[in-house]
């Protein structure tokens, strides 16, 4: 069964795929095992023809473009000689001439199919090419994303779980915590993203650092990211590439930050947010 990460960002992809590209129809699914994939996600269909639809490698233009694992286009579905014609029932009830389909590939394995399509006969311009490839790639980087914030997940809950962990293993737990915190604002799924959050907290305190406060401190997300990544001695120019920000917006959630603990340096911000439990 697909997790809610890959409906959203399938979703997603299309949406931005048929609004950019100006595509009339675009569609995809992902492989339910090594050799099939489900059309699941529509936009701009006129029926439902194509819902539903199992896609087998090797079959079909979706599945030439999984099967060779490179994307695959036909001017005029119906008489194309360059594929085989299993489906062709759905897509000429969905009026479809023009198809371009592009595998999702995550590092070696298929893991899905794009699909763009116009109701008339016309070859696909490389704009309209090279958009469907991008709206692969977005879905790929998506489930990458996904797949290492589970490994992450995986990893941080036995840190967490060990009741006694050796001295050198503290770093391990902190690279973990930054990781999982960087990851983060990536993730659509609510769920997955409140499971790394939690697991951040947990982390947190699992060094039992934390130290009785005269007053609670609160940091804003993106203050404890920063902070985390100083932490591991990063500039602020390499926290801003790890997290996706401008260096002068991680400036300003640093200063921030050190003003909120009641530090005037780095070090003493990193100290100050483990004594507060903000950081393992």
């Amino acid at each position: 069964m697909r997790e809610p990460v890959d409906v959203v960002e399938m979703q997603a992809a299309l949406a931005r795929l048929r609004r950019t590209s100006g595509l009339p129809v675009v569609f995809g699914g992902l492989l339910s095992d090594a050799r099939h994939a489900r059309i699941a996600e529509l936009n701009g269909a006129q029926t439902s023809a194509l819902r539903g639809l199992v896609i087998s490698a090797g079959s079909g233009l979706g599945g030439k473009a999984i099967a060779l694992s490179r994307p695959c286009a036909v001017t005029d579905y119906a008489s194309s000689r360059h594929i085989s014609h299993e489906y062709d029932t759905a897509v000429a009830a969905e009026g479809l001439r023009s198809v371009v389909a592009v595998p999702v590939v995550v590092g070696r394995s298929v893991r899905g199919v794009l699909y763009g399509a116009l109701r008339t006969p016309v070859t696909l311009g490389d704009r309209t090419f090279d958009a469907v490839v991008a709206a692969a790639r977005d879905v790929e980087q998506a489930l990458a994303v996904r797949d290492e914030a589970r490994r992450l997940l995986a990893a941080s809950r036995q840190e967490v779980a060990d009741p006694d962990p050796v001295p050198g293993c503290w770093e391990d737990v902190r690279e973990a915590h930054r990781e999982l915190r960087a990851l983060a604002p990536r993730i659509l799924d609510t769920v997955l993203r409140a499971e790394l959050l939690e697991v951040c907290g947990r982390l947190s305190s699992a060094s039992g650092a934390r130290v009785p406060a005269t007053r609670e401190v609160r940091l804003a997300p993106r203050e404890v990211d920063v902070v985390a990544c100083v932490a591991a001695g990063a500039t602020n120019a390499a926290a801003a590439e790890r997290l996706g920000l401008r260096p002068e917006t991680v400036k300003g959630y640093l200063r921030s930050a050190m003003r909120k603990l009641g530090a005037h340096t780095r070090l003493e911000a990193v100290v100050a947010a483990r004594r507060a439990g903000l950081l393992p």
